[in-house]
């Protein structure tokens, strides 16, 4: 690796980091577009790659500190974690099946899905 591509990784990871401690995103809203951008990545080598990235316990420090204020609900928590695997899972099998262009374009409208409600939406 090279000392662009090390910079790069390094402030994909920082951005990702400090958004999703500030507002509960990283991994597809900002690791997956930032490595296609930067890094010329696939949409399929992107989101392989952020998943990758969320194995280990990378938000462990965050957790702690939302749990520290009383902002975790762990029974909430622990359901959705076993349905995100069979979720993962399958969906992950449905991507590696879909044309590039297509899962770029999936991935796009479900941002700005998820965008417009946020900014319209109560």
């Amino acid at each position: 690796m090279d000392f662009q591509v090390i910079l790069s990784l390094m402030v994909i990871g920082i951005l990702a980091g400090i958004l999703s401690g500030l507002v509960g995103v990283g991994g597809g809203v900002v690791m997956v577009p930032m490595l296609v951008l930067l890094l010329g990545f696939t949409q399929h080598q992107a989101q392989g790659t952020s998943l990758a990235v969320l194995v280990v316990p990378v938000t462990a420090v965050a957790v702690y500190n939302y749990y520290k204020e009383g902002h975790i609900d762990w029974r909430y928590a622990a359901v959705i974690a076993m349905f995100f695997v069979v979720g993962g899972y399958f969906g992950s099998k449905i991507a590696i099946g879909l044309d590039q262009k297509v899962l770029k374009k999936v991935f796009g409208f479900i941002l700005l899905f998820i965008a417009g409600k946020m900014l319209i939406g109560k």
